[in-house]
């Protein structure tokens, strides 16, 4: 009896153990503002629903390329004017709404319609019109031919909604992926459970939750805790050589799309003189930044591309560190004696770190700053949407968003007529040794006018739990996909 009874407490101890290793815990710095990626601009939407909850036509990979989605294969007319897509059959939404080709038409057009507040709404600004042919055949027409329309419909922005669905995505997400939303405490969590009716492939875990913890010190205690299984993003750079020494962790280092740069409100004094930038760019030391934000992880850049890309180009000679020519320039704009600026710092420690830095090296050259520490909904509707601000520092962590310079109306409002036809040019090539020259070109533009201050290539430094394996090493998109995460004992 004795045997018995040992026998199956042990049982019931395995299987609880077993039980605990379909479950993680990630810790992300950012809470979203809201869980529609559709109708902001925060990564953190990305990070918890891109690939768990929504799905689009197409989607990236780890390693940055394109594949099917929600799309299982498309055929591109001859003169690339028409993409006909077919769908997967058999999709349904989380709540047991069939998925169809009319969900896809309404998403899109939702997402380029005029009232759209889609914040990458210039992806689908080529489309003419979607079609609905029969419940698996959707197709897009284009004005003009767009050799970036599969990238562009794998981003977030582009993921299929369900039309009865919308009134409350930001809050309770409903999407066709392999994770379904179960609960948001705010300031706390949100939690995904799996999709056992998932179309594809299912998923090892059957229960994710996504853990806010802004400060980096807490983040170091909750990982050394146990209390977070994997912190994909960690705050904290300075701690990894401490994680990497212990065996229960391992340390993921890869890159993103993230160019992090000191941006500039080009449409208000002093910023609208060229010279006033240019004299900001020779002020700053980027790798006295990369050391003392990111204790030496990032890569310096002179412009606003990924140095992974094959059309990047190595630009930072057009604003090597030169506090004197900084000081030249200033005094030539009629600014000798300096003048008073606002810097506007969202929460992740590139920022606040980064801004003291650059805070004292432009004061080395004369310019002041006033610093105001924001939360994440703060910046979004000061600085993103009210352009309300002088400088700031961001990460921008979306792919291949060089197109951004040719919007005046962006946040940091740079006008250039010769950009915006040239990302026009850049939109109707298919070729790609034609879109790489144009890119290049393009990238020397925005870097030989200084519209901005560009600092580093975030680099991706997560933590993890030795015994998980599949989270991405790098981040070619602003996702935490965890269709192949699992535990490996």
């Amino acid at each position: 009896m004795r045997h018995l009874v040992t026998s199956a407490v042990l049982a019931l101890i395995a299987g609880g153990a077993m039980a605990q290793q379909t479950s993680l815990t990630l810790g992300m710095q950012l809470e979203p503002p809201h869980l529609d990626p559709t109708s902001a601009a925060a990564a953190a939407i990305d990070e918890v629903v891109y690939a768990n909850v929504y799905e689009g036509l197409t989607r990236f990979h780890a390693d940055g390329s394109i594949h099917p989605g929600l799309a299982e294969s498309w055929v591109i007319s001859d003169d690339g004017l028409s993409y006909t897509f077919t769908l997967r059959s058999g999709v349904k939404f989380h709540d047991g709404a069939e998925f169809t080709a009319e969900d896809v038409a309404f998403s899109l057009n939702r997402a380029r319609g005029p009232e759209s507040t889609n914040a990458q709404k210039a992806l689908f600004a080529a489309i003419d019109e979607v079609t609905a042919i029969d419940d698996t055949t959707v197709e897009i027409t284009l004005e003009r031919p767009n050799g970036a329309l599969l990238f562009n419909l794998a981003w977030g922005d582009a993921i299929i909604v369900d039309e009865s669905d919308v009134e409350t995505l930001e809050t309770t997400p409903v999407g066709t992926g392999p994770f379904k939303f179960s609960d948001w405490v705010q300031g706390d969590r949100v939690e995904l459970v799996r999709n056992d009716d998932y179309w594809g492939e299912p998923v090892a875990l059957e229960q994710a939750t996504f853990k806010f913890i802004s400060d980096p010190t807490a983040a170091f205690a909750a990982m050394m805790a146990g209390d977070i299984d994997a912190f994909p993003v960690f705050p904290a750079p300075e701690n990894l050589t401490q994680f990497e020494a212990d065996p229960r962790f391992k340390v993921i280092v890869g890159s993103t799309e993230g160019e992090t740069i000191l941006a500039i409100n080009n449409a208000v004094e002093p910023f609208t003189d060229q010279r006033v930038r240019e004299a900001i760019a020779h002020a700053i030391d980027r790798q006295a930044i990369i050391d003392g934000a990111m204790f030496g992880y990032g890569t310096p850049i002179g412009t606003h591309f990924a140095p992974h890309n094959p059309a990047y180009v190595d630009l930072t000679g057009y604003s090597a560190y030169d506090p004197e020519k900084a000081k030249a320039l200033l005094a030539e704009a009629g600014y000798a004696d300096g003048f008073t600026t606002t810097l506007k710092l969202p929460p992740p420690s590139y920022a606040r770190r980064g801004g003291e830095i650059i805070a004292a090296q432009l004061r080395a050259v004369g310019i002041e700053t006033e610093i105001s520490n924001l939360e994440w909904a703060q910046w979004l509707e000061q600085v993103f949407r009210g352009k309300d601000f002088g400088l700031t520092i961001v990460s921008h962590t979306e792919p291949m968003d060089i197109g951004i310079y040719a919007r005046p109306d962006y946040y940091f409002q740079y006008d250039d007529p010769v950009m915006r036809a040239m990302n026009a040019g850049l939109e109707s090539m298919t070729d790609p040794d034609d879109r790489a020259e144009v890119l290049k070109a393009m990238q020397e533009r925005i870097s030989s006018h200084y519209v901005n201050a560009f600092l580093f290539q975030l680099a991706k430094t997560g933590v993890a739990d030795a015994r998980i394996e599949g989270l991405w090493e790098n981040s070619p998109t602003q996702a935490t996909d965890l269709t192949g995460v699992r535990w490996t004992e």
